[in-house]
């Protein structure tokens, strides 16, 4: 089978198409043939090594010394169930599928094993491959911070860098859950974010969310550009400011910021749950929540897709389709 392998940390360049052997399922497992993946952020760092501050280091002992251990990039994918394990009851061969890896990556190949009883669920008919494929990644990372940040109905939420895979989907399932909220992304992403539901949206090309002098309980920041420091004057005295890229040093300093200013500062990798999968798949089918698909690429034209993914300006996903 074709996959995209990834053997040295570097550019784009560094990724390649080659042949490998399928992988067999184990009696947990069912093994999935890919039909849509995406390049994510996270694709990225991991390729490049181009991590939040502190981090780079650590990486290496984490991810591998001179280039990736798991070769095999991608988080994310829909596809169709084709062989399945002896202990798996609740899938079957042709069924349609959305799973979510998450850290054990592997997803950028035509073939994919995952346990059944993980992060994958039955597919909505009514969502396409590619649309399915980009709902992992930043539904599950979304609402794990939005869940440990304790957000309530009716409290207002700012979110910076609001047009990426987790801002297009940070938009969406704060609304969803009954917040207002503030969108902020560059002026030709301004009619994406009414359309996905923002009720208000700040151009940072000629406005300062902070200077503008509006508080929110919740600032969700997935561009890194919004540290505490910056924002803390735009916190309610009981809000609560999401680091979705934190560096080394936020992340340390987070509970000491707690404490002495009484704002709940939330880092750290977001959980992977099957749940938070399930939801964002409901929404999307009942019409409630719209994948952002930027652009779509074949599986050779990868590094296309990671060179786009690189310039830090998509809008939602970038999807890879197999087939």
């Amino acid at each position: 089978m074709k996959a995209a392998v990834c053997e040295r940390y570097g550019p784009p360049e560094v990724v390649r198409i080659v042949e490998v052997p399928p992988p067999t399922p184990r009696a947990h497992e069912i093994m999935v043939r890919v039909h849509a993946t995406t390049v994510s952020s996270g694709d990225w760092r991991v390729r490049s090594l181009d991590l939040p501050r502190g981090f780079g280091p650590i990486a290496r002992l984490a991810l591998g010394l001179r280039g990736p251990r798991q070769p095999i990039l991608g988080t994310e994918l829909s596809g169709v169930v084709a062989a399945v394990g002896s202990e798996v009851a609740n899938f079957a061969v042709g069924d349609e599928v959305i799973a979510f890896t998450g850290a054990k990556m592997g997803c950028h190949a035509e073939m994919v094993c995952v346990v059944g009883g993980g992060a994958v669920i039955h597919k909505p008919a009514r969502l396409s491959h590619a649309q399915a494929a980009t709902l992992g990644f930043g539904g599950t990372t979304t609402l794990d911070f939005l869940r440990r940040g304790q957000l309530q109905p009716g409290e207002q939420v700012l979110v910076n860098g609001a047009s990426g895979t987790v801002g297009t989907a940070m938009v969406q399932l704060a609304a969803n859950l009954g917040a207002i909220v503030t969108a902020v992304c560059s002026t030709r992403n301004v009619p994406l974010m009414h359309y996905l539901g923002a009720h208000y949206v700040v151009d940072y090309t000629t406005t300062d969310f902070v200077a503008a002098g509006m508080r929110y309980d919740v600032i969700a920041d997935t561009a890194g550009t919004a540290p505490y420091a910056r924002c803390r004057d735009a916190l309610t005295p009981t809000g609560r400011l999401l680091l979705i890229n934190a560096g080394l040093d936020q992340m340390l300093s987070a509970p000491w910021t707690t404490r002495r200013h009484g704002h709940r500062v939330i880092v750290g990798t977001a959980a992977e749950r099957v749940e938070d999968i399930e939801m964002v798949a409901s929404l999307a089918s009942a019409g409630r929540y719209t994948p952002v698909i930027d652009r779509c690429y074949p599986l050779d034209e990868i590094v296309a897709a990671h060179r786009h993914v690189e310039t830090g300006h998509k809008r939602g996903s970038v999807v890879v389709v197999m087939r």
